[in-house]
């Protein structure tokens, strides 16, 4: 029998054990170590003599450093609550709760490695996820681990985080044909939701923006449309039962999406068409009731089956109305500021898709440099 609390135990062979904690598996289990002696003493002098060695080689901080992953992930959340968006603080407890804490949770941040972030990450992209979700979700966790890593000053381990790299998908953009066609369909019968998916289609907006746009924001006499708020389906955190979501009408993603865009006469004629003379009332319902994304896709997927488009999604109108105005030659820092965008290089990286019409007509432009090529060559 041990003695009380002391984990040191006679043998059926005589001799005493003393067991002690050496250290830690990431999963949180204690790993323990054993030393012997003929009587009790001894067996305690050695596992005071071990526990000290120990102590000596894995310098633990004296407060805290039992707490294990988990701990400093609730701190890190609640720190960034009182920082960001509500979108982004939803975003960040999603990533928390789905990914980080059943896999990681468990671990104690001294024995985080390298190998450990990547076999994570393996992991993730083993279950099917995007390049760029499991990216979103290292990005928390690099975020989590450099806040730990201040609780532990000059003991916490080098953690390198390698980001998977996001394969560059080609975008839906409709040619020509295909964005006449659709406006033709726009035109005929057209109600609040169809107006609205319509001036997207002239003004680049996103549908969150489009979603949150009142009269108020609209100048029909200065041709304008001032974009300051977005619209968004969030799960609401603060509720008990699962799937419960809200929708939030908030400020757009970012400062540089908080922009006024100028109107074309056409746009604003067809704004003067629809104007409820109430300024209080939502552009896509003309009343004081919104309409939230979900729905607008919904009747989006109704318009083009109906009218013969295929795989177009809120963001192809965007995408298509950005690439119309690079055709039409936009100065590209304009377009950058109409679409919202931090810099041009967004604008041209991933809203910009030159028509082969485009880059033909701009090949020709070589002819205009005189070269001579002889056919007789040939």
């Amino acid at each position: 029998m041990a003695r009380k609390g002391e984990n040191i135990f006679k043998r059926k062979d005589g001799r005493w054990e003393a067991r002690y904690i050496k250290g830690y598996e990431l999963s949180g289990k204690i790993k323990y170590g054993f030393c012997y002696g003929r009587t009790y003493k001894e067996a305690k002098e050695k596992a005071a003599q071990y526990k000290a060695a120990v102590l000596n080689n894995t310098p633990l901080p004296a407060a805290g450093s039992r707490h294990r992953l988990t701990f400093f992930c609730e701190e890190w959340l609640q720190l960034e609550k009182g920082k960001v968006k509500e979108s982004t603080y939803v975003k960040y407890d999603f990533i928390l709760k789905k990914h980080i804490l059943p896999k990681l949770g468990g671990c104690f941040p001294l024995g985080i490695s390298t190998q450990l972030v990547e076999r994570f990450k393996q992991e993730l992209l083993g279950e099917g996820l995007a390049a760029k979700t499991v990216r979103d979700i290292l990005m928390v966790l690099h975020s989590i681990l450099k806040y730990t890593a201040r609780q532990y000053p000059g003991i916490f381990p080098a953690v390198e985080v390698i980001y998977p790299k996001e394969q560059k998908k080609e975008v839906r953009v409709l040619d020509l044909e295909e964005q006449q066609r659709f406006i033709d369909y726009l035109q005929e019968d057209t109600d609040t939701c169809k107006f609205g998916i319509l001036l997207a289609l002239l003004t680049g907006l996103r549908i969150g923006e489009l979603c949150a746009l009142r009269w108020e924001n609209v100048s029909l006499r200065n041709k304008t449309i001032h974009v300051a708020a977005t619209m968004q389906r969030l799960r609401d955190v603060d509720c008990t039962g699962e799937g419960k979501t809200k929708v939030i009408i908030g400020r757009p993603k970012s400062d540089t999406s908080i922009r006024t865009i100028p109107l074309t006469d056409d746009a604003a004629r067809l704004c003067g068409c629809f104007d409820p003379h109430r300024p209080a009332a939502f552009l896509l319902t003309g009343t004081e009731r919104f309409m939230e994304p979900r729905l607008v896709q919904i009747r989006l997927a109704k318009y083009t089956k109906e009218c013969g488009l295929e795989g177009v999604h809120f963001h192809t109108i965007r995408h298509t109305f950005a690439t119309r105005c690079v055709e039409a030659g936009f100065e590209i820092k304009s377009l950058s500021e109409i679409l919202g965008h931090a810099n041009t290089s967004v604008t041209l990286d991933r809203y910009v898709h030159s028509s082969m019409e485009l880059k033909r007509a701009n090949m020709d432009k070589l002819s205009a440099i005189g070269l001579n090529i002889s056919s007789q060559a040939f």
